[in-house]
């Protein structure tokens, strides 16, 4: 911008009027002075004098106005022609071809020449020649070819030239000012931009240094679960303060100093290698860490129940979920290993089964004593009971037969959760189980006006416990009776592909709600159709039967939509494919 400004006042850029025509006014008043008292100037004709002072002060005056008035710039080569005819009128007034002030119409031609466009140097060399030849226009006689003539000739040449070389410098001035412009805006823009990079990376700073602040405070705040980090071979590079407190470790003794697998029993891990088919002294380098990242590495979420030993010995079993530690170009960096201390709740559910089992256990030589006594009531011929009291027997029979079921899902799912499951599994068709538990619910199915249909595609040979699978399938069935209004339909169903086995039961009912979906196989969950339309149950029937499932090998699955229906799906291992 410096240098712009620079130009204009040296006349390359776009001076003002008034600017322009000062040097010229300065020197006139200088010529005036000198014809008026410098002794030895000849004045030939003082009008001419005259007139060229009073020319000079109308084109300053019309300088300065024109300066003032930016919308009427384009008449500003008005001036520099009445300073043209001025220097003319004053060489012509002071001694003609001898006169000292022909020279002064370089300024003029200057003026002229310096515009933008080749034709006015035609302009500037037209003024040189109007002032060289004044005295020929204006009639005085001359030889031709005479010393004045010719000295007119040649500085009209030289005028012209120097016109020529005005206005090729001005022009080039000119294009240099664009130049300079055009760098000056665009390192006004750069400068811009850059201030608004500036802002802008001091603003992402700030909330880079908040985020920053806030991880650390969550990190610290973490003390209920162990946090590990680790690089691609396990060496730990993040220890948060629930580790420091689970372990009894600080940061600085294990931080690339030890490996997480060292926390590890060495027989989960190798036992967890060899379900993965690569042993230790095989090409896996360090078969243990690699057993324990294994799901992580391949880019899923792994959690699964662990075992941390401490320094000290002591077991501290765990839930553990492993990640993957990937960079900005999605490549994994390490793992990272948030562990839940499970002592407290194993030790919570221990305790639970074991008082559910021995409550169970203490309730059923009650509810055995007390059933035994109804039906020596009802049999004792001796004292026979009336219709009423027989109906009170059939109320407290039924009550106490129920009561006992009950117990008898408590004791085995107390079973269940400790281990004590036994199965005595034979290889056995599948297709006569479910008959049989279909043909049990058949007099339940009628009662309700529901119809209950039997579908099997193919029969398959499984390895099974017949009595608790039929339960299983019993359990499955009444609860489509109970959630299926009168005039709905169940269908039991059993289809393959081989190696599976898999039963549906469907049902026309109520449905469940979605999000209940994943509670159905937790302990006492009744779902809210059911509460809401008074389904009788305790909520223990499909954590049993689940448990059915896992235990013959296979899972459990549901589909359901509210006001639609519910299929229940149970998979089973099979030992021969379909029965022909």
């Amino acid at each position: 911008m410096r240098l712009a400004r620079l130009y204009t006042r040296l006349g390359f850029g776009n001076p003002s009027p008034l600017l322009k025509q000062l040097p010229t006014a300065i020197l006139f008043v200088i010529a005036i002075v000198v014809v008026m008292i410098a002794p030895g100037v000849q004045v030939s004709n003082q009008l001419a004098v005259s007139s060229s002072a009073i020319a000079i002060v109308v084109a300053t005056a019309l300088a300065a106005v024109l300066s003032r008035k930016e919308s009427w710039r384009y008449l500003s080569l008005i001036v520099p022609t009445i300073d043209v005819l001025a220097v003319a009128a004053l060489r012509y007034g002071s001694g003609e071809a001898i006169s000292m002030f022909g020279s002064f119409v370089i300024l003029p031609l200057i003026w002229f020449a310096a515009e933008a466009g080749r034709r006015f140097i035609v302009f500037g060399t037209l003024g040189a020649v109007v002032v060289s030849f004044t005295q020929f226009l204006l009639g005085k006689s001359v030889v031709v070819y005479g010393p004045e003539f010719m000295r007119a000739i040649f500085s009209c040449i030289v005028f012209g030239i120097a016109a020529v070389v005005i206005n090729e410098l001005s022009r080039q001035g000119r294009l240099q000012v664009e130049k300079v412009k055009r760098f000056a805006e665009q390192s006004r823009l750069m400068l811009a931009e850059s201030r608004e990079h500036a802002a802008e990376l001091a603003r992402s700073d700030a909330k880079v240094r908040a985020t920053e602040q806030l991880f650390r405070g969550l990190w610290e705040a973490i003390t209920e679960q162990s946090v590990i980090g680790t690089d691609v071979t396990g060496l730990i590079d993040a220890w948060n303060p629930g580790a420091a407190k689970m372990f009894g470790l600080t940061r600085k003794a294990m931080v690339s100093k030890r490996h997480v697998d060292d926390l590890h029993l060495k027989t989960e891990l190798m036992d967890r290698a060899r379900e993965l088919e690569y042993p230790a002294g095989a090409t896996v380098l360090n078969p243990g860490f690699s057993a324990l990242v294994e799901t992580a590495r391949l880019g899923a979420a792994d959690v699964r129940e662990w075992t941390y030993l401490r320094d000290d010995g002591a077991h501290i079993p765990v839930e553990l979920s492993v990640t993957a530690r990937l960079d900005g170009m999605g490549e994994t960096i390490g793992y990272l290993f948030v562990a839940y201390d499970m002592t407290k709740a194993r030790e919570v559910a221990r305790l639970k089964d074991e008082f559910v089992g021995l409550i169970s256990h203490e309730l059923r030589t009650p509810l055995s004593s007390i059933l035994g006594y109804l039906e020596l009531l009802r049999d004792d011929d001796e004292v026979p009971l009336s219709d009423g009291q027989l109906r009170y027997l059939d109320v407290a029979e039924r009550n106490a037969h129920r009561l006992l079921r009950l117990v008898g899902d408590l004791l085995f799912t107390a079973q269940v959760e400790s281990g004590k499951f036994h199965l005595d599994e034979r290889t056995q068709p599948l297709g006569p189980i479910l008959a049989a538990s279909v043909e049990s619910a058949r007099p339940a199915a009628a009662a309700a006006g529901i119809s209950l249909h039997l579908d099997v595609v193919d029969d398959m040979v499984i390895k099974a416990d017949a009595v608790r699978l039929g339960q299983a399938c019993d359990n499955l069935i009444s609860n489509a009776i109970k959630f299926t209004p009168s005039g709905g339909a169940v269908t039991v169903g059993l289809t393959g592909p081989s190696p599976t086995a898999v039963i549906t039961v469907s049902d026309t009912g109520m449905g469940i709600a979605a999000d209940e979906l994943d509670k159905l196989f937790s302990r006492f969950f009744r779902a809210t159709t059911a509460t809401r339309n008074a389904v009788p149950g305790v909520g223990l029937g499909l954590v049993i039967t689940r448990a059915i499932a896992r235990a013959h090998g296979g899972d459990m699955g549901v589909t359901s939509e509210e006001g639609v229906g519910t299929v229940f799906s149970m998979t089973l291992p099979i030992v021969e494919p379909a029965i022909a």
